[in-house]
């Protein structure tokens, strides 16, 4: 089994504490077969609070998928203890996000959705349902009189 961290890169203009909104977060990933490199086109989302038995009795995973191309089966974990928000003093740089524990597959493309939150930096505000699938969001926060935003999104995955 492996541990990849996803980094999460964002210029943040006067918002801070960006996460996912709850449990069921949809993280979308595109997920390579470890055993052939199989890439299926579609993106597939895994969530924390759904959990599937592994063969075997060797406990639960997010996903248990059978790869299509050569019938290995694999599976990818949400790591629930690792995932952090990205905050202001992180802004333009990479963190890691979240940490998914895979075996014989390896996330190589995330695309940010809705279900995202975020905080007002100087007023507390709190933002629900950001959507980063442009890349970019923008909103106004009425307590401060100011603009709000989350700007040129990036992403990139590590080993753990």
């Amino acid at each position: 089994m492996v541990k990849f961290g996803l980094q999460f890169k964002a210029t943040l203009e006067n918002v801070t504490n960006v996460k996912p909104l709850c449990d069921d977060f949809r993280w979308f990933l595109k997920l390579k077969c470890g055993n052939c490199g199989e890439i299926p086109d579609k993106w597939q989302y895994i969530t924390q609070v759904e959990s599937v038995p592994l063969k075997g009795g060797r406990g639960s995973a997010s996903m248990v998928q059978k790869c299509k191309l050569c019938s290995r089966e694999n599976s990818i974990d949400i790591l629930g203890d690792t995932i952090t928000p990205y905050n202001e003093e992180n802004s333009e740089r990479f963190k890691t996000m979240v940490q998914f524990e895979c075996r014989g597959l390896e996330p190589i493309d995330f695309q940010p959705q809705a279900g995202f939150a975020a905080q007002g930096a100087e007023s507390g505000t709190t933002f629900l349902e950001v959507n980063l699938l442009e890349k970019d969001w923008t909103d106004y926060d009425e307590r401060v009189n100011e603009s709000v935003g989350i700007y040129e999104v990036t992403h990139q995955f590590i080993k753990c």
